[in-house]
C-alpha cells in the first residue's frame, strides 16, 4: 500500500447512519492511499465510537471535541489539522462515489500548479433521489461553460465567484500548501466562499472537471438555511463582500471589486427568503431580508 498522499476530514454533528455511510464511502475508494480523520462535535449517540473501533483500519481516525465546538469552529479546526499534500473537507452527509480519488488526484497530477480541483457532482435528496433545487439550477448556470478538465484563475476566476459561487465545497480537493501559504482567513467563518476566494487571490487556480464523482447531499432544511431565512447571515454576508470589494480594488482588479460590491446571487437569495418570510408573519426576517437585498 503506497504512503498517504490525501486527508479526508470529516467534521460530524448530524445523523450517525448518515455518517457511516460516508464513511463507507471512503472505505470503498479505488486508491488507497488516503487518511479520514472523523472529528465528532460531541454528538449525543454511545454508538458512535464503537463503531470506529470495530473498523480496524490504521487509515481511519476517530476524535470526539472533549466540548462542542460548533458548525464553523469544528470546521476550522479539522483545515488546521490537515498535514499530508492534499485534502478533502468532506461533509458528514456526503457521498464518494468509488473513482472520486482517482479523478481529482489524476486531475491535480495533471494540473500541478492549481490549488484546487472540483469535478463534477450529482445532487441528492434526504432519501438518495437525484434532484435538481433552484440553488443547484442556479449554480449550473454560474458555473464556467465548457467541457473536459480546465483551469481558470486570476480576475475573471474571482468574477465568477463573487457574483454567484459554484462551487461545491464538501467535494474540492485541495492542493494543501497553496491553502496553508495564504493562511486561513477569518471570513471562512462565513461562508464557504472566503476560502476559494483566498486562495484565487493569492494567485491559485482551480480546475473543473465535468466527471461526476461525487453525491452532495440537499437537504431541504438545514442550519445555514434557517439562519438565512431569519436574516441572521445576511449582515456577515454583507461584511465579507464590502471587505472584499476594497481587497479586490487595492489589488487593481476592478471587475471583482464591482462584483463584491454587488453580491448578486447574495441579493437573490435574500429574494427568495422573502416570500417565507411573508407568510409566517416575520417581521424581523422581513426588515432584514429586505434591507439585504436594498442595501450595498
Amino acid at each position: 500500500m503506497r504512503p498517504a498522499t490525501v486527508d479526508v476530514m470529516l467534521p460530524f454533528y448530524g445523523d450517525p447512519d448518515l455518517l457511516r455511510r460516508a464513511v463507507r464511502s471512503v472505505l470503498d475508494q479505488h486508491r488507497t492511499d488516503w487518511r479520514l480523520t472523523v472529528v465528532d462535535d460531541g454528538y449525543p449517540d454511545d454508538t458512535i465510537e464503537p463503531w470506529f473501533a470495530a473498523l480496524d483500519d490504521d487509515r481511519v481516525r476517530y476524535r470526539r471535541n472533549p466540548r462542542r465546538l460548533g458548525a464553523q469552529p469544528n470546521n476550522r479546526f479539522c483545515i488546521e489539522a490537515v498535514e499530508l499534500p492534499y485534502f478533502v473537507m468532506m461533509g458528514a452527509d456526503d457521498l464518494m462515489r468509488t473513482d472520486y480519488l482517482d479523478t481529482v488526484l489524476a486531475l491535480h497530477e495533471q494540473h500541478p500548479e492549481a490549488a484546487v480541483v472540483q469535478p463534477g457532482v450529482e445532487i441528492m435528496d434526504e432519501a438518495d433521489r437525484p434532484v435538481r433545487p433552484l440553488a443547484d439550477r442556479v449554480k449550473a448556470v454560474l458555473a464556467p461553460s465548457g467541457t473536459g478538465p480546465r483551469e481558470l484563475s486570476g480576475e475573471p476566476l474571482a468574477v465568477s465567484l463573487l457574483r454567484g459561487n459554484w462551487l461545491y465545497n464538501p467535494s474540492l480537493c485541495w492542493r494543501t500548501d497553496a491553502l496553508k501559504a495564504g493562511g486561513i482567513p477569518e471570513s471562512a467563518d462565513v461562508f464557504d466562499l472566503a476560502l476559494p476566494i483566498e486562495v484565487i487571490a493569492s494567485g491559485g487556480s482551480i480546475v473543473v472537471d465535468d466527471h461526476v464523482c461525487f453525491r452532495y447531499r440537499r437537504h431541504r432544511s438545514s442550519d445555514s438555511g434557517s439562519g438565512a431565512t431569519a436574516g441572521n447571515r445576511f449582515a456577515e454576508e454583507r461584511r465579507y463582500f464590502a471587505a472584499e470589494a476594497a481587497r479586490m480594488a487595492a489589488r487593481g482588479w476592478p471587475r471583482a471589486a464591482r462584483a463584491a460590491r454587488r453580491h448578486v446571487s447574495s441579493r437573490l437569495n435574500a429574494a427568495v427568503q422573502l416570500p417565507g418570510a411573508a407568510l409566517r408573519r416575520d417581521t424581523a426576517a422581513l426588515r432584514a431580508l429586505a434591507h439585504h437585498l436594498l442595501t450595498r
